[in-house]
């Protein structure tokens, strides 16, 4: 359980940054962040559930990237503080991938 909470606060923060970095991507707080954290990781699942493991965006290929992506742009209409534009959602899908190579915020 406390290995997930790190999880979490560790997307979140991941997050912030993002939203700090891209223009087309805007995220109020941190708990909002943390909420998108939580979102992204639920839609994340369902559709890994759905499509199987090679939709998954940790195997990185260009069907992951856009499914991350898409995963991004849809959260935006969950989460109220969140503002994402289409570019945006590919870009954060990006930056995520490339933090996610170094700090890894799946438990391994």
């Amino acid at each position: 359980m406390f290995r997930l909470i790190i999880r979490f606060i560790v997307s979140a923060l991941v997050i912030m940054f993002v939203g700090f970095l891209l223009p087309g991507f805007a995220v109020l707080g941190f708990g909002e962040a943390l909420l998108a954290a939580i979102v992204i990781s639920l839609l994340g699942f369902i559709i890994e559930n759905l499509m199987g493991e090679k939709i998954s965006p940790q195997n990185r290929g260009v069907v992951g990237f856009i499914t991350a992506a898409v995963v991004i742009y849809v959260a935006q209409f969950i989460v109220p503080a969140m503002r994402v534009s289409i570019l945006g959602a590919l870009l954060a899908a990006l930056i995520i991938g490339i933090i996610d190579a170094f700090v890894p915020t799946e438990l391994r």
